[in-house]
């Protein structure tokens, strides 16, 4: 049984081929182009650069080694609930409705998010759970999660910026391309940190401000106090990752929770997941943090692809092949 996901996301695009059998047999992801000095794009404009990409992966499918597809899975929305929607999202589900029928396989809907958390859980001791604390970190997303028999439910994140947001507008600043985490990572390597940036946390630590901590970044860049570029940089990290573990503790300490899946952009970051452990450690409270691939972390579609498979093999189950498929 193979499986074709679709995500089109804010930041790239996202085309993955899974088979029950053989695992990932093609993850096929490209960015979408940014022009110097932009923060990001208008959504006309990443609708634009999705559907020319997208049709980039029609090659690889073709030599990938695969049988019949089964079915098309694709995110259709940034999160659960019919209150979300973004218009990106609709060029990987017309797509994926389009080549389902033409096919006569079934279309299998679902949101970004379940998408990160599949593939960040797919290698980790969390494969198979339904039950565990998530913290999803993108450019769109700061979002404390309870996953629950495999539903989600929102319980804390960021009142204002997102984590992706706080990095990508510092590197912006500095001259770095975007989306600028890898090369502000590369700086807060090299730089110290002292704590500068205090954490705004509200509701018993669920729920956190980033937009100060921006502010005053920006107040560093434009002043040429002294601060390098590198210090900056590792100050940013911790931040966030003091702000994460006050989080995550929170979050465990509200649900029960001990197992937190930490995914998204932002988490992919090798710097960011080292210091988020050593602080959750610092704190001495029962939490395993657990970390996916980082090539798994960021947008991709090898996740859609694996919630369309268990969707599938659930469906089948059940013996319900005409019936409504989806999340």
């Amino acid at each position: 049984m193979t499986i074709l996901g679709l995500d089109t996301s804010n930041y790239r695009t996202s085309i993955a081929l899974v088979s029950e059998e053989k695992g990932i047999l093609m993850n096929y992801r490209e960015m979408l182009p940014v022009l110097p000095g932009e923060r990001g794009l208008r959504q006309s404009d990443a609708v634009f650069s999705h559907i020319k990409q997208i049709s980039g992966a029609e090659e690889m499918i073709r030599k990938a080694e695969h049988g019949p597809i089964s079915a098309v899975a694709a995110s259709v929305a940034p999160r659960d609930g019919a209150e979300s929607y973004m218009p990106v999202f609709q060029v990987g589900a017309s797509f994926g409705k389009l080549f389902a029928a033409a096919a006569g396989i079934p279309f299998i809907p679902t949101t970004h998010q379940r998408g990160h958390l599949e593939a960040a859980k797919a290698t980790t001791v969390l494969a198979e759970a339904d039950d565990y604390l998530a913290l999803h970190l993108s450019g769109g997303t700061t979002d404390l999660l309870d996953v629950r028999n495999g539903k989600i439910t929102q319980i804390g994140g960021s009142m204002d910026l997102h984590a992706g947001q706080l990095v990508d507008r510092t590197g912006v600043t500095m001259g770095l391309s975007f989306p600028a985490g890898p090369e502000l990572e590369l700086l807060a390597k090299n730089g110290h940190s002292v704590g500068r940036l205090g954490c705004s946390m509200e509701h018993g630590d669920l729920q956190c401000h980033l937009s100060g901590a921006e502010s005053q970044i920006q107040r560093w860049l434009a002043s040429g106090d002294g601060m390098s570029k590198e210090d900056i940089a590792r100050e940013v990290y911790d931040f966030l990752a003091r702000t994460i573990a006050r989080m995550i503790t929170a979050g465990s300490q509200k649900t029960g929770q001990k197992d937190v899946l930490i995914t998204g952009g932002v988490a992919s970051s090798a710097l960011l997941r080292e210091l988020i452990t050593i602080r959750i450690s610092s704190l001495r409270f029962p939490i395993r943090p657990v970390f996916g691939m980082p090539e798994m972390s960021g947008d991709n579609a090898v996740g859609v692809a694996l919630f369309g498979l268990r969707t599938i093999r659930n469906n089948l189950n059940r013996q319900e092949q005409g019936g409504k498929y989806g999340c």
